[in-house]
């Protein structure tokens, strides 16, 4: 089934590593951007303009349960290069779209491609790499995203204070046309693929993966923690005077991300998943606690290390598990059932964790967010970590 039996960095590797790159540079470049296009160009509020961003994110979250049937019923590589090519044209498309409500509609939509596109890079990837090497060869695939989460936002602004917002477009979708012409070259013909099924049909087992949902879930509550940073940190960093160096917390989180996977993913191979999990839900847990504490420039980027470490192995290991749970032919549903689930604790994290921060402050939903991960530790040691592959 692989180009090598144990060689990660093969060429159709290479090739999806900068197709996923493509479409989340993207997602982070415009979810950076468009609230300042809406507010700044179109002269919304920032209510509205927060509205760009919910109205993709809502789309993507509900497409994602189906995004697995979808690929068992027309192929990974078909759907994936449908979906970026729809995606290439939505990102074109904002260059015409000028009327909010229009453009609310363009979001939306090219959120539904997002999720399908998304599902498909990541089932292939837990396809081509070697069994044995899996969760080395899905941490290196996910830093396609850490990288985007900092090149995206970093091209965005570039390019708008230099050019304009059209320009920006334009750009974006020349990255994703560069994906685009990425996928098409992947050869998946060995790869193995699910029974083709007579009629079409939709049950609980076409929209989850049983065996992945357990695992799923915990991944959710470790998600749920994490959208205190992504919805709250700015808000937070403002509120202790501390933005100078908020607009550096987000590289250094990458850099942490990257640097511990050669280590993480060896371990993880060698000696079994429970051996980077359950250091990995101390460190998060550390760095939520110094984020909550953070009242020096130091001491916030001394938590990103924290955060990034112990986060980032957290979601690579926890997807490598979803997937080896189930069947070969069953990528699909423990991809799409891992990102579901993902994807939902992020959004009831920013509308739960907002109401705590309300009533409490911004430093406690960090020490909620804390002791939330080692309460997920206790149950993970308790139920899971028995098992030699967990």
């Amino acid at each position: 089934m692989m180009e090598n039996d144990n060689q990660i960095f093969t060429k159709r590797f290479i090739s999806l590593f900068f197709t996923n790159l493509s479409i989340f540079l993207v997602f982070y470049s415009l979810i950076t951007t468009l609230p300042l296009y809406a507010s700044g160009i179109l002269d919304r509020t920032d209510d509205e303009a927060g509205l760009l961003v919910t109205a993709f994110l809502v789309s993507a979250i509900l497409m994602r349960p189906f995004s697995g049937k979808l690929l068992d019923l027309y192929g990974k590589k078909r759907l994936l290069l449908i979906s970026l090519l729809i995606y290439l044209a939505c990102t074109i498309l904002y260059v015409v779209f000028k009327e909010f409500t229009v453009l609310l509609g363009l979001r939306f939509f090219q959120g539904i491609w997002f999720s399908i596109a998304t599902t498909a890079a990541g089932a292939l990837a837990a396809d081509i790499i070697p069994n044995k090497r899996k969760g080395t060869g899905l941490g290196y695939f996910t830093m396609s995203t850490n990288l985007a989460i900092v090149i995206g936002p970093f091209i965005g602004l570039l390019v708008i204070q230099y050019a304009s917002f059209d320009a920006l477009f334009l750009v974006l979708a020349v990255v994703v046309a560069i994906g685009s012409v990425l996928a098409l070259t992947l050869n998946t013909r060995d790869l193995v693929q699910p029974k083709q099924q007579q009629k079409f049909r939709l049950t609980f087992n076409d929209l989850f993966e049983k065996k992945a949902l357990p695992l799923a879930i915990v991944a959710s509550v470790i998600a749920f923690a994490y959208s205190s940073i992504l919805s709250f940190l700015s808000l937070y960093a403002e509120q202790q005077d501390l933005l100078g160096a908020a607009s550096y917390f987000y590289a250094v989180l990458a850099v942490a991300m990257i640097g511990v996977r050669p280590f993480t993913g060896r371990i993880y191979d060698t000696y079994g998943a429970k051996y980077v999990i359950i250091p990995s839900f101390m460190l998060f847990a550390i760095g939520l606690v110094l984020l909550g504490n953070a009242d020096n420039p130091a001491l916030l980027l001394t938590s990103a290390i924290f955060l990034g470490m112990g986060y980032g192995t957290l979601t690579t290991s926890f997807q490598s598990l979803c997937v080896q749970a189930t069947a070969p032919e069953r990528t699909s549903y423990a991809t799409a059932t891992y990102f579901t689930l993902f994807d939902l604790g992020i959004a009831v994290g920013s509308y739960v964790l907002g109401i705590v921060a309300v009533s409490i402050g911004y430093s406690a939903i960090y020490m909620v967010s804390a002791a939330l991960m080692l309460g997920m530790l206790l149950i993970y040691s308790l139920i899971f970590a028995r098992s030699a592959k967990n």
